[in-house]
């Protein structure tokens, strides 16, 4: 048996699988993201539970040996396995003005897993997410193209040529935290960046810097409300922008996009970030296009099962 583990700075959520060559998962569980205690507390979330979902599916938790992580980033390789150093997750990063209940610099989570699993595999989550999508969803056939999740933070998988892009510690695609401006000094990021893509548009940021959450926000901005699609037309040049940066450096084909914020918005973004892209240099955007993930809402358990093949 195989445990796939979808780690976010919202929620932890653990699925079965007996099969990764099939996108069968067998029962799923999820609670918020543990924030408190000591710094192994993620990964005895985690061990704790792999065992409820195999008590719920009358699974001998034994049987379960290999362990995929797909988690919001970045990392740090402590004595060669992984830590989370996750501006979400971990507070002592930015400190105690970012409001989170932990002074963590990094989450250890590899190791903790390795005491018990024979195999685990940890990975950035959008890398993850995109070859998931590019087993299963919407980037089948793309070597030249990337997976972009806007939620509670911003995470970007990339993939040239063929070949997955990792970097020299697993973090290569931190796009969300590239700076796009110098003078929003309200918009602080986890990680302890003012004014990057992430503490601008990423959903906790949202409802930081406008006092409401994004479901708020792009409903007022749908019904014509000045205001709101003011903020919207912000956020998606923020957005768009990055995603024109990532096209014109890496000359992209092919943009699969999913995460909370933009999944349950999605038909009203798309055309948004869309126009931030289109008519710009058209030697490096003309066939480049940006979709909806193919994996919807379940991306981020099918991206654990992807790193089990």
């Amino acid at each position: 048996m195989r445990a796939c583990v979808d780690i976010g700075g919202t929620k932890v959520a653990v699925s079965l699988s007996a099969d990764s060559r099939s996108r069968d998962l067998i029962g799923r569980t999820t609670e918020p993201t543990a924030k408190t205690g000591s710094n192994d507390a993620v990964a005895q979330q985690i061990l704790r539970l792999v065992d409820q979902v195999c008590a719920a599916q009358n699974i001998d938790p034994a049987t379960v040996d290999r362990v995929g992580v797909s988690s919001a980033g970045p990392f740090v390789l402590r004595d060669g396995m992984f830590e989370l150093a996750t501006p979400n997750i971990c507070g002592g990063i930015a400190g105690p003005a970012r409001g989170l209940p932990n002074d963590w610099m990094t989450a250890t989570v590899e190791a903790p897993l390795k005491q018990r699993f024979a195999h685990v595999r940890v990975e950035n989550d959008a890398v993850a997410a995109l070859e998931a999508e590019r087993k299963w969803g919407a980037l089948k056939g793309s070597d030249h193209c990337a997976y972009v999740t806007w939620s509670t933070g911003v995470g970007v998988g990339l993939c040239v040529d063929g070949r997955v892009l990792h970097g020299k510690n697993g973090n290569a695609g931190h796009a969300g935290h590239s700076f796009v401006s110098d003078d929003d000094n309200d918009a602080l990021c986890g990680c302890g960046n003012h004014g990057d893509v992430e503490a601008l548009v990423a959903g906790n940021s949202i409802a930081r810097r406008f006092d409401h959450p994004p479901p708020e926000l792009f409903a007022a901005a749908l019904a014509g409300e000045p205001k709101a699609l003011a903020i919207t037309d912000g956020l998606c040049r923020v957005m768009g922008r990055m995603l024109y940066n990532l096209i014109a450096t890496l000359d992209l084909e092919r943009i699969s996009l999913g995460g909370s914020v933009f999944w349950h918005n999605r038909d009203f973004l798309l055309p948004r970030l869309a126009a931030q892209i289109d008519g710009k240099l058209e030697a490096l955007t003309q066939d480049a296009v940006l979709v909806p993930a193919g994996l919807g809402e379940q991306v981020g358990d099918y991206a654990a099962l992807a790193l089990l093949d």
